[in-house]
């Protein structure tokens, strides 16, 4: 991960316009292609940002992001440099799976069909240059899927397979890709966010992958 702490202007240009006038700022640019805009004010939330996938050009005294495959950029006009650190994070940063999300992993991956009708798995743990979805699966038509497991679904993983699919996509014969968040309880927030983007979302109960108890019959007029 690399820190840069400088006095900066910073214009975003793509969907919409904005600038942020020239002042000191944390510049953050992460090995996985996302930056982000800082302040010392605002609390958690950068001033802006970019996910990735991102190319990163520099030049003296600028910093030019832009979105992979889209028209999003940002502008840094770099004045003034204070700090210029790089970090070596290692892979134990990662983010790692808690107990209940690796089992429901598991019992998917021998199970694919409770994510979708016809669902069959090719591969656990499917490899992208950003980190691993869980499941990568081929449906009755010979479409892939890829299905990402939670234990609660929020934004921020409809955010992760987001991210996944943009990768996954950049290989011409997957450009199709589909994308299935799976989890035992998803928010609704988090359920707009994925229709917004034509991912699909799966309530799975622990007990029944277990088979602990028999699944709820559904009557249907």
């Amino acid at each position: 991960m690399r820190l840069v702490v400088a006095r900066c202007e910073v214009r975003y240009s793509g969907r919409l316009s904005a600038v942020l006038p020239e002042a000191l700022r944390l510049l953050m640019f992460k090995s996985d292609g996302s930056v982000m805009v800082h302040s010392d004010a605002g609390g958690y939330k950068p001033e802006n940002w970019m996910t990735p996938p991102t190319v990163i050009e520099e030049s003296e005294g600028e910093i030019v992001v832009r979105k992979l495959g889209g028209e999003d950029r940002l502008d840094i006009r770099l004045a003034e440099i204070v700090s210029d650190v790089t970090h070596d994070m290692g892979e134990a940063a990662a983010l790692q799976k808690d107990g209940v999300e690796r089992e429901l992993q598991e019992l998917l991956a021998d199970a694919p069909e409770w994510c979708g009708e016809g669902f069959r798995l090719v591969r656990r743990e499917w490899p992208t240059d950003i980190g691993p979805v869980d499941l990568m699966c081929r449906d009755a038509q010979e479409d892939w899927i890829a299905v990402e497991i939670k234990r609660l679904g929020t934004i921020s993983a409809v955010e992760q397979l987001t991210r996944y699919l943009e990768r996954i996509r950049l290989d011409p014969s997957m450009g199709s890709c589909r994308g299935v968040l799976a989890a035992q309880s998803i928010k609704p927030q988090a359920r707009v966010l994925a229709e917004a983007r034509g991912i699909d979302c799966v309530e799975v109960d622990l007990a029944v992958l277990r088979g602990e108890r028999e699944p709820d019959l559904t009557l249907f007029a």
